[in-house]
């Protein structure tokens, strides 16, 4: 007995849909105006936009570096606050910096920026650990993390005022 093969009619079109750009910034920040911190400035952007640039799929939505400025509050870093704007106008959709210590010396600031936009569903890669703030693990890595550069920072203030 032969078997009779009917193929389906395909009365739908077929749409394909483009994959959606990864529009990714960095965030780059020096807390001194050293020589030596600007060589670590201009190093952090010349990696970082070669970087993104290196990604197929991913677009780069600008690259936002704080020189000469503390990490320790958010509110003094116009391009930290500028990328936050980026970020919740839909301009950038990833974020990537080299180190928690780079994003925020302060934990609550660091933490409630991440849950900012993780809401937004908006990952932050933290290059140094390999920690992305959207895994399970990732707040958890950060809280620790965020929790050591906040005392690191304040040891260095305090051993400032002694000098």
């Amino acid at each position: 007995m032969a078997v009779k093969v009917i193929r389906a009619r395909n009365t739908d079109p077929v749409v394909t849909m483009p994959a959606p750009v990864t529009k990714a910034a960095a965030y780059c920040r020096v807390s001194t105006d050293s020589e030596e911190q600007e060589s670590s400035y201009e190093a952090q952007v010349t990696h970082y936009t070669n970087f993104i640039q290196a990604h197929d799929g991913w677009e780069l939505a600008g690259i936002f570096a704080d020189e000469g400025l503390s990490g320790t509050q958010a509110k003094t870093r116009p391009q930290f606050n500028a990328l936050i704007a980026a970020c919740e106008s839909g301009s950038v959709n990833l974020v990537i910096t080299k180190s928690i210590s780079r994003f925020a010396r302060h934990t609550l600031d660091a933490l409630n920026y991440i849950r900012k936009l993780k809401a937004l569903n908006i990952p932050i890669i933290f290059e140094k650990k390999s920690v992305n703030t959207l895994e399970a693990s990732g707040e958890l890595m950060v809280t620790i993390l965020a929790s050591i550069a906040h005392q690191e920072s304040a040891t260095i203030s305090q051993n400032v005022r002694r000098a």
